[in-house]
């Protein structure tokens, strides 16, 4: 059997360009960098290495060119270093040379997208290694920062994480508020079928096994187990495989890096959370500067 090539994930130019120009406006504000231009002669050039201070996952250089860049398209950026590559402390992400005024104004949003995004690589790095022995795959959430759901979301990609949807437009997601009002599990899964195109897949959130066992008959494509235990899971997997076994397992809630194995080792086929988009740490990578 020909195994398939994996390609790296990547981001549209002009979703990058926009962001950063946007990011860079922001920041120079009406008068553009005061204290670069009060006190870096004009034709000084710097030579700039970007380093990561501890180990992680790399995710943002794109925004982080485009940043450098978009100031004066004449820096010269060598990247050493890739998207969805390790890193350890010490490591030179890039080289940069250009005047020393359009380096340093830039600096500030090229590292915090680079902090941002390469922290969500990292922390999805991590969950999925500790599920590694198993089929489940760990997927990001709706979790985001506003205004940035399309970086966070690529870098967990970078991380070897997966993508849920996108937004509210993408897929169905019934949960228990769509439920109580509608009724029942399985009279929400038939007005969702009835209301979207053959392309959209139909998930829907369920509580408890007696849900999950209502949900089935209705043929949803992915049912989301919220906030069950191991033993529970494990349940819900093996009725799932006998009672509709096309349908797709989620787990969800309480998801932690001390306790993604044991929902991973119950069987699901994805484990969604939050934490690895809307609470990972930043990854400290510093911009260090000579001047000549």
């Amino acid at each position: 059997m020909t195994e398939l090539q994996s390609y790296k994930p990547e981001l549209p130019s002009v979703m990058v360009d926009d962001a950063v120009r946007a990011a860079l406006r922001e920041d120079l504000g009406r008068a553009g960098d005061i204290t670069t231009l009060a006190t870096i002669p004009p034709d000084a050039i710097a030579d700039v290495v970007i380093a990561s201070r501890e180990e992680g996952v790399l995710s943002g250089m794109p925004l982080a060119r485009a940043a450098f860049r978009a100031i004066n398209s004449d820096i010269q950026i060598e990247t050493l270093i890739d998207d969805g590559e390790p890193l350890a402390p010490g490591d030179v992400v890039a080289r940069i040379k250009g005047r020393a005024r359009d380096v340093l104004s830039a600096e500030r949003v090229a590292l915090n997208y680079l902090g941002h995004m390469s922290g969500i690589a990292s922390a999805t790095a991590q969950f999925a290694k500790r599920i590694a022995h198993t089929k489940a795959r760990v997927v990001c959430t709706r979790k985001t920062t506003p205004g940035l759901r399309a970086f966070e979301k690529y870098a967990v990609r970078c991380g070897g994480g997966a993508n849920h949807r996108f937004g509210l437009d993408d897929a169905i997601l019934i949960k228990d508020n769509h439920i109580a009002v509608v009724g029942s599990v399985a009279a929400t899964i038939e007005a969702a079928r009835a209301y979207i195109g053959h392309l959209v897949k139909i998930e829907v959130e369920v509580d408890t096994l007696e849900q999950l066992a209502e949900a089935l008959p209705a043929n949803p494509d992915v049912v989301l187990l919220d906030n069950m235990n191991a033993a529970n899971l494990k349940i819900a997997v093996a009725m799932v495989k006998e009672l509709n076994s096309a349908t797709r397992t989620e787990a969800s809630g309480g998801v932690k890096l001390e306790t993604i194995a044991e929902k991973a080792e119950a069987g699901v086929d994805y484990i969604s959370t939050g934490w690895i988009t809307h609470s990972a740490p930043v990854l400290d990578l510093g911009l260090d500067m000579t001047i000549g």
